[in-house]
């Protein structure tokens, strides 16, 4: 079926290549996760603020099928039918596209040579692989290998991880960009973090007077296993350990889909990251990126890698994992709960860290992209 959509976008978009490019015009394009608040989302709102350019949004949440009445089930029919026709038209006659994923029909789409295409991705710096660096299967990795065949840029956000991404999109690396993530713009901008700690006590009067931890664990590529990464949290032995001065918060990653709020923890899947990060004082993730944010802004970080050689095996990383990650590794959560009790002084392995993923902790990372991709000016 996924075929099908393909070859019904490419055809579409391939017929619409005859009308010429509209200079002014700017598409972003969202294949899975497109909120507001990532990189995709910032610069959009950047570029709107500038009121000189058309911006088209494509996303594959348009394919979604709202069955709640007749009259929702033909809306939505009418914004399926719209992505494949209304919306390809707008992406093939774009000067600018801008993606923060894998694009699937772009691995048969045939882009105008005025076509400017630049791949933001989701994740900042390097850690897990991922893109062509990941175990793939053959026609995915096809497909990929295909659609990267149309990128003009890749951006990322350090010198130090141009060949990691050079490598993930198969492109050279005189493609890659290090200019910066324009998510991390809002992550370190100056906010009032006191009212955001008192909106989200309003929503979890439990958490109040209390220290906030994050648990952040990132996905398995298998729904059994997902669904049981909360019962590796001894929520007994954090309440008796830890309970009077801290409160677990639980952010499980999109992907994960099935599992359950572990009982005694405070579910936070929806919430956004970016203010989390703000208000925690903690971080315990296994092997996501949210690492990053917490390292930009020097806040301590327990990796709680119970599966470490299982997960080593399906998806592996750039660099040797207990010596690269900016704190310490615990195998279960006894040794979770003894790194919180006794902390040791991580900062200089966490900022060594950080100022290898990152050339700029600054909040200008959406102008550089702007000012090198559409107005030209080199850096």
């Amino acid at each position: 079926m996924k075929k099908l959509f393909y070859w019904l976008y490419a055809l579409f978009f391939n017929l619409c290549r005859i009308l010429p490019v509209k200079e002014n015009r700017i598409a972003f394009v969202a294949p899975h996760n497109g909120g507001d608040k990532d990189s995709l989302g910032i610069l959009r709102s950047y570029i709107e603020a500038k009121g000189s350019y058309e911006i088209i949004t494509i996303s594959t949440r348009d394919l979604r099928l709202d069955t709640s009445g007749i009259k929702a089930l033909a809306s939505s029919c009418l914004k399926a039918a719209g992505f494949f026709t209304v919306k390809a038209k707008a992406l093939a006659t774009s000067k600018y596209v801008f993606l923060n994923d894998n694009f699937m029909p772009m691995a048969s789409l045939k882009f105008s040579k005025k076509a400017v295409v630049t791949q933001l991705w989701h994740a900042e710096g390097a850690f897990k692989k991922f893109g062509l660096s990941a175990p793939l299967t053959d026609d995915v990795r096809l497909r990929e290998e295909k659609c990267s065949q149309n990128l003009t840029y890749v951006i990322c956000t350090s010198k130090n991880v141009v060949p990691v991404y050079a490598e993930a999109f198969g492109v050279d690396e005189s493609k890659v960009l290090p200019l910066g993530a324009p998510r991390i713009d809002t992550l370190l901008a100056k906010k009032d973090t006191n009212a955001i700690r008192s909106e989200f006590d309003k929503a979890h009067p439990e958490c109040t007077g209390k220290k906030l931890i994050l648990y952040a664990p990132t996905f398995r590529d298998d729904p059994e296993t997902d669904k049981n990464i909360v019962n590796n949290i001894d929520i007994e032995l954090f309440r008796r350990e830890l309970g009077d001065e801290y409160m677990l918060l639980v952010k499980l990653h999109p992907q994960i889909h099935s599992a359950d709020s572990a009982e005694g923890t405070v579910d936070v899947t929806d919430g956004d990251i970016n203010e989390l990060t703000l208000i925690c004082n903690l971080l315990i993730t296994d092997y996501s990126s949210v690492c990053m944010d917490f390292a930009l802004l020097d806040k301590p970080c327990i990796f709680f890698a119970f599966d470490l050689e299982e997960y080593e095996k399906e998806r592996s990383f750039y660099y040797d994992y207990e010596s690269y990650v900016p704190g310490r590794v615990a195998r279960d959560f006894g040794e979770v709960v003894d790194a919180i009790k006794n902390p040791r002084n991580d900062g200089e392995k966490l900022r060594r860290f950080r100022d290898f993923n990152f050339d700029f902790v600054d909040c200008n990372n959406t102008k550089r992209i702007y000012e090198r991709v559409i107005s030209g000016i080199s850096q």
